[in-house]
């Protein structure tokens, strides 16, 4: 007698970069877990010839900002089957947890407490609602600055300690920390929140505190801070953007955090393969007066997203954050298509050993500016974003694996999967079932095509999905079949830090 199954890929390459198990063979599910790796002579309700395909575990994005059923498909088409809120983060969290199970959500999701809100609550510039989107909420409080600029008194900062604590007693995982958009802040709040952090196990995932290539308040300057607070309070500092905040300094950025590894210091890394962010228009380093001098970018490398205007000046960009202050913006701080020196730049980011590949993904945006939160698929075409919401994951893997060769196959999956997935685990143990390809295991499990798989999305067509991922799995749900998305699923389910 054989044993049946739900599903069984056949005859595909299966891939667990944990383990380095590789090989031609079968993989069978049975509801939400893989039941058995290997030969198998049993049936299923459903087999899919995997022949020639990759069979991986899902990737997991520990830095996405959409939150949404869009944003969703789009990363699903990216082999991508948990998205995380963890760079800014939500305030209320079991709100926002609350919100997004009204929410028919395709792919795992999950939130960190977000310090900056509660420094914008506790400053007076925002009420903490749930409700409004995390991006919205940072473009929030534009009219008294004070939250970014001003260091907060032993008053402000217990607020503020006492607002992230419940957020993580809420199930946050680990905690937001964007010091870039609030640099006023002080080192005895940064060393408060790292104490928190320490105390609950959970990581930081820090933006850095200054964006500028000239001292004082360099690149490097706030790399070496967040270096110094990981030894000094023995937090878990996870650097967001290790591209994009480094600049023209990401050599010597490189250089620093590998020393402070080999010290055994807890501070990893993540980045995602364009030269290109994004961020709000009301984010403070925009105003200052050196801005192009500290960063080496001329207002006219500054673009708004809905509209794709360039900006003239500092006055321009003045009226713009006045005009509507949650607007997106992109900023080309490299030009890896025509400068070979900034394509080494960004590879040292991208490649650096034991770095994961994180996306940064925005939410999707009408023409309005305002968040698109509709259920249309396609999606429509006055929608904008940034390509990396479309296609970092299958970038990556057309540009490091297939076409420039800069690693083999099974390290790529490795900054995809296992590597993130390590820098939570300890703290949200239900993701060490989610990014290993093994028996007993979650079926998140991306099915792709290695010749094929490819980012379509550019600067000037976002919304066009990745190709190559013929299936993807959640839970042992089909959200792509055959490259086809399914509309109906909707087997995403929340992640939480493990509760005391």
């Amino acid at each position: 007698m054989t044993d049946a199954y739900d599903i069984i890929l056949r005859n595909g390459r299966v891939m667990d970069p944990e383990t380095g198990f590789d090989a031609i063979c079968d993989l069978a599910i049975s509801g939400d877990r893989i039941a058995k790796i290997g030969t198998i002579d049993g049936t299923a309700a459903r087999e899919i010839d995997a022949t020639g395909l990759i069979v991986a575990p899902g990737f997991l994005d520990l830095h996405a900002h959409g939150q949404s059923v869009a944003a969703d498909r789009m990363q699903a088409f990216d082999g991508v089957t948990t998205t995380l809120e963890l760079e800014v983060g939500a305030l209320p969290v079991a709100g926002w947890y609350d919100r997004q199970a009204t929410i028919p959500r395709a792919l795992n999701y999950g939130t960190a407490a977000a310090w900056i809100f509660g420094r914008k609550a506790a400053f007076g510039a925002i009420k903490l609602d749930a409700d409004v989107h995390p991006i919205d909420q940072m473009g929030a409080g534009s009219e008294d600055m004070r939250w970014s600029t001003e260091a907060a008194d032993a008053e402000q900062i217990a607020e503020i300690v006492a607002h992230v604590r419940q957020g993580l007693d809420e199930g946050g995982i680990g905690i937001g920390l964007p010091n870039g958009y609030a640099p006023g802040a002080g080192v005895k709040e940064m060393a408060d929140i790292c104490d928190l952090a320490f105390e609950y196990g959970t990581p930081t995932y820090t933006h850095i505190a200054y964006l500028s290539n000239i001292d004082p308040q360099s690149s490097v300057d706030s790399y070496v801070r967040l270096i110094g607070l990981a030894g000094a309070t023995g937090a878990h500092m996870h650097i967001c953007h290790l591209n994009s905040t480094s600049l023209m300094d990401i050599e010597r950025v490189v250089e620093l955090v590998a020393k402070a590894q080999e010290q055994g210091l807890p501070v990893t890394t993540e980045a995602y393969p364009y030269g290109t962010g994004a961020t709000v228009v009301s984010a403070g380093f925009f105003m200052d007066p050196d801005f192009t001098k500290r960063t080496g970018s001329d207002y006219s490398d500054i673009e708004l997203i809905h509209n794709q205007h360039r900006f003239t000046g500092r006055d321009d960009m003045q009226a713009a954050r006045e005009a509507s202050p949650t607007d997106l913006v992109m900023w080309h701080f490299l030009d890896v298509e025509a400068n070979d020196e900034h394509r080494r730049l960004l590879d040292l980011s991208v490649t650096y050993p034991g770095g994961s590949i994180a996306s940064d993904a925005l939410p999707w945006i009408n023409a309005d500016g305002s968040i698109y939160e509709g259920l249309e698929w396609p999606l429509p075409d006055d929608l904008s974003a940034h390509p990396r919401s479309s296609g970092t994951y299958t970038r990556f893997l057309r540009e490091h694996v297939r076409e420039r060769a800069t690693m083999p196959l099974m390290e790529a999956l490795a900054k995809c999967t296992i590597l993130p997935g390590k820098v939570i685990e300890g703290c949200a143990p239900q993701i060490a079932m989610k990014v290993r390809l093994q028996e007993g295991c979650d079926a998140d499990i991306a099915v792709f095509d290695l010749d094929t798989v490819t980012d379509k999305a550019d600067f000037s067509a976002m919304n066009r999905p990745s190709e190559g991922v013929r299936h993807l799995l959640v839970g042992g749900e089909f959200v792509i079949s055959d490259g086809t998305l399914n509309t109906e699923a909707a087997p995403g389910r929340p992640i939480r830090r493990a509760t005391r």
